[in-house]
């Protein structure tokens, strides 16, 4: 979605080098000195705490341990044996909440074992490399659709064409990723690292991504069950959550992801417009990616504002603490009223903040740019309800992905798994559907036998 430019709302604020810089990778390779000292923190518990918190299960002591050796094939293989993405997920994981936050190095000198940049040393030199090959099961006569692009999808897909069933992926989109390419801020995932781990994935052979399909408008779920022997839906969360205020419909209004889209895919950084005086309203990873990058495309004040308090916002306190360190002032206990309007535009917005005693207030921010960041939904297009079964308005699953329906399953973010909304969650799923779904083959074939 386009950004109108139109008073403070303007592109090339800053200069080429000046973004370049800005949009650098925050979290730079590990050179292989650097990787065997963090390595040699390891106790490599036999119990691991990490590996609990994983929910991708990868044997993060193992994996460790081979690259003090020196061994990173060995290293990557153990990792992408567990996460075919764990290259994406070794940038995007919030491993302060998940395995860095349970190392038992935490309670010794507060300083975890840095797991995230070793998993990304070691599968980044394997994709550099080509040095983890999968081979596939002979064809077992199987084709199975997939329905997204995104995390789940690929996962799935990745899993049941190394177990030798066909794929088919459809995508609404003109690219795979999901979620990994097009709604992950550009400074965390650079140099396009998304659309080669895609291209690494399908190398296994037997997937074919077919692009631009969308589900209800190209193909339908009833269609693609006749034509496939099982239905995997990753749909991800394509909604968007309105205010439901007063002047959202003013120019320099728009969605963050939109926002958050069309940064990841510039071709030239400069032509992305954005204010002065941006206020981002939503307390999430969408939230702050939005506040951020605008801060880095040169806005001069950009104002994060949550209704309730940090410890209830969704991002981890070292997104918060990221966040700040690029200049964006959060404000918390307050919610948006009214957005006022200026020629068509946007120029302020009302709050109301409540205090601890329970007294109100209201107070105005001044801005030419609001990005709304306040939770997606899921897009049920091509979804029937009357056979679909629905838990809080996501697909209902149970523990092995299958939904209401004979031979569909779900997972990823458009499903109620239970997990927590994360790339490495959604492969997960993924991966737990594709264990299904050959469970559900071999006991079909010995039922025929």
């Amino acid at each position: 979605m386009a950004i109108k430019q139109t008073g403070d709302i303007a592109a090339h604020r800053l200069s080429p080098d000046q973004l370049s810089c800005e949009f650098a990778d925050i979290a730079p390779l590990l050179d292989s000195t650097a990787a065997a000292a963090a390595a040699s923190r390891c106790h490599y518990c036999y119990d691991a705490p990490c590996v609990q918190a994983c929910p991708t299960q990868i044997d993060i002591p193992s994996f460790i341990r081979k690259i003090g050796n020196g061994n990173l094939k060995g290293a990557a293989t153990d990792i992408l044996s567990a996460n075919p993405l764990g290259g994406m997920c070794s940038r995007v994981c919030p491993t302060e909440i998940l395995c860095e936050g349970a190392c038992v190095r935490n309670h010794q000198d507060a300083q975890p074992v840095a797991i995230g940049a070793l998993q990304r040393h070691a599968t980044d030199w394997a994709m550099a490399h080509d040095a983890v090959q999968w081979q596939r099961a002979p064809d077992s006569g199987r084709h199975v659709a997939v329905v997204g692009a995104g995390p789940a999808g690929l996962a799935c897909a990745h899993r049941l064409a190394v177990a030798g069933h066909r794929v088919t992926i459809y995508d609404a989109r003109d690219k795979g990723g999901g979620l990994n390419e097009y709604g992950i801020a550009a400074y965390k995932t650079v140099d396009g690292f998304a659309q080669r781990e895609v291209q690494w994935l399908l190398a296994v052979g037997g997937i074919d991504l077919k692009t631009g399909v969308a589900l209800g408008r190209d193909v339908t779920l009833d269609a693609l069950r006749q034509q496939h022997d099982a239905v995997f839906l990753a749909l991800g969360l394509t909604g968007v959550r309105a205010l439901e205020l007063d002047g959202e419909a003013l120019g320099g209004v728009l969605d963050a992801v939109d926002f958050i889209e069309q940064v990841r895919e510039a071709s030239d950084l400069a032509t992305v417009a954005v204010g002065r005086r941006v206020v981002v309203i939503g307390g999430g990873n969408t939230a702050i990616d939005a506040a951020v990058q605008s801060r880095k495309l040169g806005a001069t004040s950009v104002t994060m504002v949550y209704r309730r308090g940090v410890e209830s916002m969704s991002a981890t306190w070292t997104e918060r603490e990221f966040a700040q360190t690029q200049g964006v002032t959060l404000v918390t206990h307050a919610k948006p009223v009214r957005l006022i309007g200026t020629d068509g535009m946007v120029s302020a917005v009302e709050f109301e903040r409540t205090a601890r005693d329970g007294a109100t207030e209201r107070f105005t921010l001044e801005a030419d740019m609001v990005l709304k960041a306040i939770g997606q939904t899921l897009v049920a297009v091509g979804l029937d309800r009357a056979l679909l079964t629905f838990d809080q308005h996501r697909i209902a699953v149970d523990a092995d992905m299958r939904t209401s329906l004979d031979n569909v399953w779900a997972g990823g973010d458009c499903a109620a798994s239970g997990g927590i909304d994360l790339t490495v969650q959604a492969v997960q799923d993924g991966k737990l559907a594709a264990a299904s779904i050959d469970a559900a083959f071999a006991l079909a074939a010995v039922k025929a036998a």
